[in-house]
């Protein structure tokens, strides 16, 4: 699975943003697509993903009711709108997809990383 990112940049405290991360296959055949960010010195974590097999929606604890995890299946595309941007949400954000393989393991795919920086 190839994952290309769009979105991100630069944004005041308060504002918004919208990153989009388009597959390059079905999205139906993706057990799990979300967004991870990493800031520095810090590690990877998951900041919201789809789980298509349940139909859930996971949020970290740290943007919920911030962000939105949206999915267009016509164009292999999950979206993530953030709202109410906080400085410490500057990372850069890695736009991540999981399949399980016949055996059940399961392979984990990234899209380039894109910035975030919320700064005034």
């Amino acid at each position: 699975v190839q994952l290309q990112a769009f979105g991100g940049g630069l944004v005041q405290p308060g504002g918004s943003l919208r990153l989009s991360c388009a597959a390059s296959r079905s999205i139906f055949s993706i057990s799990v697509m979300g967004w991870y960010r990493q800031a520095p010195g810090k590690q990877r974590e998951l900041v919201a993903a789809f789980n298509s097999g349940g139909g859930s929606t996971y949020y970290a604890d740290s943007v919920k009711g911030r962000f939105t995890l949206s999915r267009d299946n016509a164009k292999n595309t999950v979206t993530l709108q953030m709202n109410s941007l906080k400085p410490e949400d500057t990372a850069v954000y890695y736009c991540n997809a999981v399949t399980i393989d016949v055996d059940g393991t399961p392979d984990h795919y990234w899209g380039q990383g894109t910035q975030v920086t919320v700064s005034s």
